[in-house]
């Protein structure tokens, strides 16, 4: 190795050497503040967990009270929204995978979906504040839902697109040579290939959405009391955390590192079975 050659090899064994120390570096910066983030949660949540939490409602100033109403109105706008935008999601992916390869629409609907998915969660508040609350007049569960459908669906639709694209096309080719309808290739085939895959984001998806406030401020808003009425302002975790969290009253805060641990064991058990099914695929 002449003198050139090794210089060159210290060259580039040096720079990889910087560039691992800098990665290093980089992760243990974001672990720390995690770390840091769940030891506070932790900290202050889990004195504050009780069994008032889950059967007493919202309380008023210097009052015992829990979380029941907020419990039960998060599941509700959470239900209908993964009611909502799932099925939305999984077609218009399918249809993007499936009949629209290589033409301009499908690119074109491809490029929204990638605006709408990096879109923040405030506008699409104010957007169905715009077009739902502010015609009927009223804050309800169902604005909740649709905003949070509305964060949902470019997820699903990028995952379910993604995941058929994977799919074998010789799979199809063989199905449709055998005298199979196009909707049953998709259906039988398709979505039985890519299922680990598409569910893994739906899974990730309603993490996602299962602690935004921004979009409940404007659709939802609150309620103090136990409501099943989805056409009427309904309590939910986020927003109550938010107004909990900024009130002068210790007992309200208390109730705020609570509703946020549960809301952080909601996320982070979506987030571990998603990762144990995935590595049992």
């Amino acid at each position: 190795m002449n003198n050139l050659q090794q210089s060159r090899f210290y060259w580039r064994k040096s720079l990889n050497a910087l560039m691992l120390s800098l990665s290093t570096i980089a992760v243990v910066f974001g672990v720390f503040w995690l770390g840091w983030i769940l030891a506070t949660l932790i900290y202050h949540g889990i004195p504050a967990l009780s069994l008032d939490l889950f059967t007493a409602n919202t309380p008023a100033p210097a009052q015992k009270g829990g979380l029941a109403n907020a419990i039960l109105g998060s599941g509700l706008i959470l239900f209908f929204a993964v009611i909502i935008g799932v099925p939305v999601g999984l077609l218009a992916g399918t249809y993007l995978a499936e009949y629209g390869q290589g033409g301009k629409f499908a690119a074109g609907l491809r490029f929204l979906n990638d605006i709408l998915l990096s879109a923040p969660s405030i506008i699409i508040g104010l957007f169905i504040y715009a077009i739902y609350v502010a015609n009927v007049n009223h804050y309800s569960g169902w604005a909740g839902a649709f905003a949070l459908a509305v964060i949902l669906i470019p997820i699903v639709i990028r995952t379910t697109d993604n995941m058929l694209s994977l799919v074998p096309n010789h799979l199809r080719e063989a199905a449709i040579a055998l005298g199979c309808p196009r909707w049953y290739v998709i259906v039988m085939i398709c979505y039985r290939c890519a299922k680990s895959g598409i569910l893994t984001g739906i899974l990730l998806a309603i993490a996602r959405i299962a602690g935004e406030t921004a979009p409940l401020l404007f659709t939802a808003l609150s309620n103090q009391f136990t409501s099943w009425n989805m056409n009427e302002p309904m309590a939910n975790l986020p927003v109550v955390i938010y107004q909990y969290a900024a009130s002068p009253f210790q007992d309200w805060k208390q109730l705020a590192w609570a509703g946020a641990t549960l809301i952080a064991v909601f996320v982070l058990s979506i987030n571990i079975l998603v990762r144990l099914y995935c590595r049992k695929k």
